[in-house]
């Protein structure tokens, strides 16, 4: 079940997503974390953010919209506060890292490299770029480009992108992130939603706007994991509605090399490592000696 993911040794292709996960020792009690092949904290940004105002989640039909805000304690108080706990775990540590000015993401990767305990960092570029007049990172090339290319120079540790859906074609934007230095990409990010109260004629979100997740746009978000994966040499990393270890196996025979596991930890808090035994599980009935061998094989 070992896979390399630019070279991060993970004991099972299974990593806990950002955002879904908390910083993850909240899931102590709950799960064994050294089961996991690696967990992505919730969004880290250079200051404490409060978030959006509630309701900040609604379930729909297969799925869910959330627009949290990307609250956070900041940068410093993770170091202080969360990063000795994770230390004592086995299990690979990646920080998700984002911000509003090619400045604010570098600042963070600066602060955290001083501290140990992180194995990589993934970049959420789904942000505005408060002096672009607000475009996000994730939608132009060259401006995606503008912020993985520094943060490569200042990194010591592998850089992964994490890339949005909400474009017209994924390919320009994964050559992009390869091209100014990531060691790999991930995908998908949420798609912009609207959920809509036709009583009150007000959105169901305290925001407005949210991001949809979970199952029903597995399908679409295979397809782009598969069309990335074919336009880059880099790894990719696959999200988008897994629940099951087959939904798991299907990321990887589109073209990815490991996964992550994000709404389904809000049904089910142990989500992640039921996904890793039942992906084991599909290996061994389907006579696949190394999960690995998965990767990239679809057949089109």
């Amino acid at each position: 079940m070992t896979v390399d993911l630019c070279g991060i040794q993970l004991r099972n292709p299974v990593i806990a997503a950002s955002g879904t996960f908390g910083y993850g020792v909240e899931f102590e009690s709950i799960l064994d974390l050294n089961r996991l092949g690696a967990i992505v904290v919730k969004g880290l940004s250079r200051e404490p953010i409060a978030g959006n105002p509630p309701p900040r989640l609604w379930e729909t039909a297969e799925g869910m919209i959330n627009s949290v805000g990307l609250q956070n304690m900041g940068v410093a108080e993770f170091i202080k506060q969360k990063l000795p706990e994770l230390r004592r775990f086995q299990t690979p540590v990646i920080a998700n890292v984002f911000g509003y000015a090619v400045d604010d993401y570098c600042e963070v990767v600066r602060i955290l490299e001083d501290a140990d305990g992180i194995t990589a960092y993934e970049l959420n570029v789904s942000c505005p770029n408060t002096k672009c007049g607000g475009i996000q990172f994730s939608s132009d090339p060259a401006m995606l480009a503008s912020v993985v290319a520094p943060v490569r120079r200042l990194a010591k540790r592998p850089v992964i992108v994490k890339l949005s859906p909400n474009v017209a074609a994924i390919e320009p934007l994964a050559q992009a992130a390869e091209t100014a230095g990531a060691d790999a990409i991930s995908l998908v990010n949420t798609f912009v939603a609207l959920s809509v109260d036709a009583r009150t004629r007000r959105p169901r979100i305290g925001n407005g706007l949210g991001g949809l997740s979970g199952p029903a746009i597995k399908p679409i978000a295979l397809r782009m994991v598969w069309q990335a994966a074919r336009s880059v040499r880099i790894p990719v990393i696959g999200l988008g509605g897994i629940g099951t270890g087959e939904d798991a196996a299907e990321f990887l025979v589109a073209g990815a090399t490991a996964v992550q596991v994000g709404t389904a930890s809000f049904w089910d808090p142990r989500a992640t490592t039921r996904i890793a035994q039942q992906l084991e599980s599909f290996c061994r009935r389907h006579g696949i000696t190394a999960v690995r061998e998965l990767t990239g094989t679809l057949k089109m």
